[in-house]
């Protein structure tokens, strides 16, 4: 693995991973729960079931550990044969899967809602600063991306990042595998955070927005819901900036240093997040506003 697959790794770490605010004493003895912990897409991820003994959820677990390396297999830049790395190599992608499309189509969207902000094509650029190389003119933006049911195709020069928004999709489709395995209570944190149903005890899911630095600044409660948190200075590059780049000038996100979006998608609340960090408060309304049911939940 190279240095800056080592670095973007931490940077998902230590920017995407959100506390659970503790339960309290009388509520983890109304009902068993049973907790999984691992990592996806390199950043920190916790599930926690309500209602199931340790034994019960393990076999559970183990699809859920399936998923992600599934999912894996198509966003990851450090798998080598990954979707997403083919592409970023040749330029172009046959019959790409259905889930690296919905996550094209749904980048699209928010780069457009975002008036360019959210660009996941950025990764050229990224690498370079990670490195301290100067950074290099760039050869398009997201809209040059041309994907269908046939093919990706990257303009030359150009590849892509989907940090921005797989780790948020990732946790959707873990929560709908558990639902459809007949678990109603949950909550799943694969980068992103996403609650069904109630906590032990009765009542939304208590769930925390926390700073890089680890200090929870603000604490929501979530029922049937997804949380997303951006923090812009989460981790710096070899020139100082922070790793999160305005897809429009390609420098580092500096109107904001956390943002949290909630929507009923994570990953639409992940990208959203993304974009929040580099917009102004009027651009970010309007941007908001083109997803119906997202909701700014914390920005400083």
């Amino acid at each position: 693995m190279t240095r800056i697959g080592l670095a973007r790794r931490r940077v998902l770490q230590i920017a995407a991973a959100l506390p659970l605010v503790g339960l309290s004493p009388r509520a983890m003895a109304a009902a068993p729960v049973a907790r999984w912990q691992g990592t996806a897409l390199g950043a920190e991820s916790q599930i926690v079931l309500s209602g199931l003994q340790a034994g019960e959820a393990a076999p559970v677990f183990a699809m859920v550990r399936d998923e992600i390396a599934r999912l894996e297999g198509v966003f990851s830049l450090y798998l080598g044969q990954s979707q997403l790395s083919r592409l970023n190599e040749t330029g172009v992608l046959q019959r790409p899967g259905a889930e690296l499309l919905e996550v094209l189509s749904l980048s699209h969207a928010v780069w457009d809602a975002s008036l360019g902000a959210f660009d996941p094509s950025v990764q050229p650029l990224w690498r370079a600063r990670a490195m301290g190389h100067a950074p290099a003119r760039r050869s398009g933006d997201f809209g040059d991306v041309r994907f269908s049911a046939d093919a990706v195709t990257l303009r030359p020069g150009l590849a892509l990042t989907l940090n921005g928004i797989a780790q948020g999709y990732i946790t959707d489709r873990v929560a709908e595998l558990l639902r459809r395995q007949g678990l109603t209570d949950l909550v799943v944190d694969a980068g992103e955070q996403r609650a069904l149903g109630a906590r032990p005890g009765g009542g939304g899911w208590r769930l925390g927005v926390a700073e890089p630095g680890g200090a929870v600044v603000a604490r929501l409660s979530l029922t049937d819901r997804a949380l997303a948190t951006s923090s812009s200075l989460g981790t710096l590059l070899a020139d100082g900036g922070g790793h999160i780049l305005d897809g429009r000038s390609g420098v580092s996100a500096a109107r904001w240093s956390t943002v949290s979006v909630t929507h009923d998608s994570a990953a639409v609340a992940d990208a959203l997040s993304t974009a929040g960090c580099c917009l102004t408060v009027e651009e970010t309304e309007r941007m908001l506003a083109r997803f119906d049911g997202a909701r700014l939940a914390y920005r400083a």
